[in-house]
């Protein structure tokens, strides 16, 4: 008992004023200002400038660390049936092309038996998201003798996505619900269509910003989140929110010896496939990895009530004792964290779920409350773990 107020004393926090309520808020709104947050874009620019002069109006020292990649991107890609001609978005790994076939509906997800329900061979498929990976779905597409794969979200919006790292033999185009809806009730009898996938791969350039107090060489704890977005969303909740809450924990500790042990991260590139967090740990020293007692990472933590933890099963587990009131899940893949443990160190994922205006130019908005609530939910776990 006298060892755990020892601690509470060395560690102890500063209350959180009405002067601190609202900042993650404004750090949000100061993002989103700037428009979509594209790696390798003029904005990502302006965007990490803005970042570095808060973290050094706390007392941090910056850095900026620039990474390359080739970006996957579309240049108008569609199909027409008949004459209507829809626009819609190729999976990241999609190979182009301009497929002349028949449009042939497969019945539920694309798994084999519903392939085998239908004659797909030398058509265009077309299957709805779900259950099974995308890679999956086109891998079964192709085998069943198909010529191209539409993939219908099921849920509003653009559906916007990766094959996983892999490269499709064939061209591979998304549509959102409403688009797709129409042909979905259309009878399985094939009509003719056109699909393009209209793409190409471009050499981007990437900035994370990275802070920590001077001198700091060796943290035992990293706290991480992207401040990238997807072209033409503003990129509010995904992921200004994360990005916010971090540089919030960040002043809250930057007088309390806490700040002796973290570094603080914006990756960039995520939304490209984890591109800033691999860079970050690809040139990191092996003993700078292997200190690490944790990476926590923050993703789309300003909409949606329940706060949701997922990661390494220690530290999920210290992080309910720590919050009981905490949600849990079990995927964590998907997010910055994963670089990390793929290196074998520590993580913990803040995350409240999807929501409607995820990946659209609707993603304006959050609620300062619930980024104050991850603050202090955060600030908790760090002390904690420290």
């Amino acid at each position: 008992m006298k060892y755990a107020i020892l601690i509470t004393t060395l560690v102890a926090l500063p209350t959180a004023s009405l002067a601190q309520s609202g900042r993650a808020g404004a750090d949000v709104e100061a993002l989103v200002k700037l428009g979509p947050r594209v790696a390798g874009t003029p904005v990502m620019a302006k965007a990490s400038d803005y970042l570095e002069a808060e973290y050094r109006k706390a007392g941090y020292t910056t850095q900026i660390q620039t990474f390359t990649y080739s970006r996957f991107e579309d240049l108008g890609s569609s199909l027409i049936v008949g004459k209507t001609k829809t626009t819609g978005l190729p999976l990241s790994g999609s190979v182009a092309g301009k497929v002349d076939a028949p449009l042939v509906v497969v019945p539920n997800v694309g798994r084999p038996e519903d392939f085998a329900r239908v004659d797909v061979k030398g058509a265009i498929a077309v299957v709805q998201r779900g259950e099974i990976r995308f890679s999956e779905k086109v891998q079964n597409a192709s085998t069943a003798g198909a010529v191209a794969v539409a993939i219908i979200n099921d849920r509003s919006g653009e559906l916007a996505a990766s094959l996983g790292g892999g490269v499709s033999k064939i061209p591979v185009l998304a549509l959102s619900r409403e688009q797709g809806s129409a042909l979905l009730q259309s009878s399985q009898t094939a009509q003719p269509a056109t699909l393009h996938v209209n793409t190409r791969q471009r050499q981007v350039t990437g900035r994370n910003v990275v802070a920590h107090l001077p001198g700091i060489a060796r943290p035992q704890i990293l706290l991480g989140a992207h401040y990238d977005s997807v072209p033409g969303a503003p990129g509010a909740n995904d992921n200004a929110s994360g990005t916010a809450v971090v540089l919030e924990i960040a002043r809250r500790i930057s007088k309390t010896p806490l700040a002796n042990q973290t570094w603080f991260v914006a990756f960039d590139g995520e939304e490209d496939g984890l591109h800033g967090s691999k860079a970050f740990v690809q040139t990191a020293q092996p003993q700078f990895i292997s200190s690490l007692k944790a990476m926590l990472n923050f993703d789309m933590v300003g909409v949606n009530s329940s706060l949701r933890v997922s990661g390494t099963p220690q530290l999920t587990a210290r992080a309910k004792a720590a919050q009981s009131g905490l949600s849990t899940s079990e995927s964590y893949s998907g997010s910055d964290h994963a670089s990390f443990a793929a290196a074998k160190v520590p993580v913990l994922f803040f995350h409240r779920g999807r929501e409607p205006n995820y990946h659209t130019p609707n993603d304006k908005q959050v609620d300062s409350n619930l980024l104050d609530e991850t603050v202090s939910v955060g600030l908790e776990i760090v002390e904690q773990l420290l």
